[in-house]
């Protein structure tokens, strides 16, 4: 492996969803990577499905600045190439984002706007790095034990569903009358879920809403959440009545969620989710196919992370 491949930027490129004429971003992107002389080699996602295989072979050919231009989706699926990769090569890879997708919640965590690509690439290019912790669930999936990493949160309930909603609109259209109809509606009915999980000492048995995960943000659901003290959030919301669910919207936009009534917030290494019924799982942003039990805990500095100057 030379020097020279190992100081050439590895460059996945995921095209937004729902945007004609994608290719005209990558063009804005490689013009000013030219620009500032960055080295680099560059793949672009086939679809659902390519972004690991993609990253896992800019790894194998030496390339240790991995730089993803997607959402939060994308970056899970390159997390999830570079988690398992052997650990010797993984302290030596470090990764940078460019946001690009429909849900870039991990970038605006890190103060990264998906209009201003020139300050993302210039941060990548001062090489500021911090070591962060990532996430991950261990599950079974048609009898075989599975392992899945996370950066954003995991989501089980209606904020699942939301968020599956959500992605939906951003790709066909915000202002569909029928998918608008389909949230509202999802609000509204506020499903309850019979849950039986464990938190540190704690076990819960009840009916409950929905619950995040965070090792981030969560979308607002863990908004104490930060990805580098070696904790995660668990938000547990149990069915509030209408009007409190309208305000609990506002409080998400505000960071004030945790202050609700219904909202019952821990601080934990471990969650152990042993019952959900008819339930819906997103893992930062992902629908996780599993059965129950799902066990959620974390890796604590694992990660070297292109932070903003």
């Amino acid at each position: 492996m030379t020097q020279e491949l190992e100081d050439r930027w590895g460059i996945v490129y995921v095209p937004r969803a729902g945007v004609k004429n994608s290719h005209k971003r990558w063009d804005q992107i490689r013009e000013y990577l030219e620009f500032r002389k960055v080295r680099y080699d560059f793949v672009q996602s086939e679809g659902e499905g390519s972004i690991e295989r993609l990253t896992r072979m800019l790894i194998d050919s030496g390339h240790r600045t991995i730089v993803v231009v997607g959402g939060d989706e994308a970056l899970n699926d390159a997390i999830n190439a570079i988690m398992f990769t052997p650990r010797e090569v993984r302290q030596e890879l470090f990764l940078g984002i460019v946001p690009n997708g429909i849900g870039n919640d991990f970038a605006k965590f890190w103060g990264l706007d998906v209009d201003n690509y020139k300050k993302a690439i210039h941060w990548i290019i001062e090489h500021k790095t911090k070591k962060i912790d990532v996430g991950y669930c261990s599950y079974q999936d048609e009898g075989e034990e599975k392992v899945r990493y996370f950066l954003m949160s995991v989501n089980v309930g209606l904020s699942a569903q939301a968020i599956r909603l959500s992605d939906i609109c951003k790709r066909y259209g915000k202002k569909n009358p029928a998918y608008i109809f389909a949230i509202f509606s999802l609000f509204k009915e506020r499903k309850q879920y019979k849950m039986r999980l464990k938190v540190n000492s704690e076990e819960i048995n009840d009916k409950v809403m929905t619950l995040c995960i965070g090792n981030s943000r969560g979308y607002g659901l863990t908004p104490s959440a930060v990805p580098y003290n070696g904790w995660l959030d668990l938000s547990v919301v149990y069915r509030p009545k209408f009007w409190q669910t309208v305000r609990g919207l506002y409080m998400i936009l505000h960071n004030q969620f945790l202050n609700h009534e219904q909202v019952r917030p821990y601080r934990t290494k471990q969650v152990e989710i042993i019952q959900a019924d008819g339930s819906m799982t997103c893992l930062d942003g992902r629908t996780l196919k599993h059965t129950f039990p799902l066990k959620v805990s974390l890796e604590t500095g694992v990660l070297n992370f292109i932070i903003p100057g």
